[in-house]
């Protein structure tokens, strides 16, 4: 079947988001701060967010359970934005090239409805998008296969129709099980490559 829909995660992908542009701000050593953000604010917790669980509570338990380091995890949440260090050039070029081939696009991504507006409101190129499933909104997340097939209940997709992409490899065999054709993001120009191969994209080497 003919590829007409290309579906994008958006962390990793189109957006360069990592807590290390906020906490070296916070923490000098390189060492400290590996072992805050892998022992106290660690990506499971920010799972839970994703998931839906709110702000308030996430960074209430945290303190809790790490009182000695309140205030470091108070700026997770509360200098959230200053994680965000731009687009990913490359991928958002190949983006609008799709969109320009009038191929559809959507959005899947794991991100919490309480930050997903600021980056909603940043970066003007997610309103190329068809259409957007945050797991926060959704309760669900991947590589759960329930969001995948919520995505395609509820824009009414094919997934052998569709090209999936990601750069969490978890997520990228989930979607390959249920038919689509996915790829496993590590930069834009393998991702360009991957799309020529597929001939969604037109190899720019040929005259």
């Amino acid at each position: 079947m003919p590829i007409d829909t290309i579906v994008f995660d958006f962390g990793g992908v189109l957006i360069d988001w990592n807590p290390r542009y906020l906490y070296r701000k916070l923490i000098a050593d390189e060492q400290q701060m590996e072992w805050f953000l892998s022992n106290v604010c660690t990506d499971e917790w920010n799972v839970q967010q994703d998931k839906g669980r709110s702000f308030a509570e996430a960074t209430s338990v945290l303190q809790n359970q790490f009182p000695d380091h309140k205030d470091l995890i108070a700026m997770f949440y509360g200098r959230w934005e200053e994680m965000l260090n731009g687009e990913i050039s490359e991928s958002v070029a190949i983006l609008r090239e799709l969109k320009d081939k009038h191929y559809k696009l959507y959005g899947l991504t794991n991100w919490s409805t309480e930050s997903f507006p600021i980056a909603k409101e940043r970066y003007e190129f997610l309103n190329l998008f068809d259409g957007i499933l945050v797991s926060g909104e959704e309760k669900l997340i991947k590589p759960d296969p329930a969001i995948f097939h919520l995505l395609l209940k509820r824009y009414n997709l094919t997934p052998e129709t569709c090209v999936f992409i990601d750069d969490n490899l978890n997520n990228v065999k989930a979607a390959s099980s249920l038919g689509f054709t996915a790829i496993h993001f590590q930069s834009g120009a393998l991702l360009r490559d991957k799309l020529v191969e597929l001939n969604v994209l037109a190899d720019e080497n040929v005259a």
